[in-house]
């Protein structure tokens, strides 16, 4: 038997959203790099061959976070979406991260990392600052301030960074019903679940939306859209995606 195959499905799971696939390539052409992905129904969910955009999510919305709330405080933060866990491993790699909820729709994913079947499971597992939730990210993320939120714990918590990496854009979804999170109605609810001075960051693999920017406009006090370029092996070409990054009133 080959100790290295070039193809291998790790899991197989049926979901309400689609069948779940995690699987491992062996590539060749890249010196028999080891590259981990996810499959949802018919959408390609996320790779290990490049993660510089989930890298970005986290530190540009938890500097822009820091900076707002003056540089010193710690942070507790939240991810909407664990996938391979690079976005949640950036967020604890951030110098100010006290706390980090991890909120993920898809039970076999959370199960992926407690059994180590990703190469970042093990590390989110142990430490102690980070936990996993089972749940709808934007069902929690609109929820009035007396029904469970983020935290199953504490439904009145609140926090000073939102991250999320979930649909492939505001206008490219995973799922018909999340459309009506991205309009100003839902963002403000969201945003009442941050801090004075919080950050509400978010990946798209699409170009800057002037609709959307729009919205968040509506919402925060300030935003920016952020264009991160990186190099896409498949391709060999380079690739662009968006970081929104959005930023509640400072209480003065």
């Amino acid at each position: 038997m080959n100790p290295n195959p070039r193809f291998e499905e790790l899991d197989y799971r049926q979901t309400p959203l689609g069948d779940l696939i995690l699987r491992r390539r062996t590539l060749l052409a890249l010196d028999n790099r080891e590259v981990f992905e996810i499959i949802l129904g018919d959408a390609f969910l996320m790779t290990s061959l490049f993660t510089e955009v989930e890298t970005a999510l986290a530190r540009l919305g938890l500097t822009a976070a820091a900076e707002s709330l003056g540089g010193e405080q710690p942070l507790d933060v939240v991810v909407g979406g664990l996938g391979l866990g690079y976005t949640a491993r950036a967020a604890l790699d951030h110098p100010t991260t006290r706390s980090l909820i991890v909120v993920d729709f898809l039970e076999p994913v959370i199960d992926w990392h407690q059994r180590g079947l990703v190469p970042l499971g093990a590390a989110l597992t142990a430490d102690p600052r980070c936990r996993f939730v089972h749940g709808d990210f934007f069902q929690l993320a609109v929820a009035a301030a007396d029904e469970p939120g983020f935290d199953p714990a504490d439904a009145t918590r609140h926090f000073h960074a939102i991250l999320l990496d979930i649909d492939h854009s505001p206008s490219n979804l995973l799922h018909a019903r999340h459309a009506a999170f991205y309009q100003p109605e839902s963002l403000r609810r969201m945003a009442a679940k941050l801090l004075p001075g919080g950050v509400f960051a978010l990946w798209s693999d699409d170009p800057p939306d002037a609709d959307f920017m729009k919205s968040l406009h509506e919402v925060f006090a300030t935003c920016a859209a952020h264009v991160v370029t990186f190099h896409n092996p498949h391709q060999n070409r380079d690739a662009a995606s968006t970081v929104y990054v959005a930023t509640t009133s400072p209480r003065t």
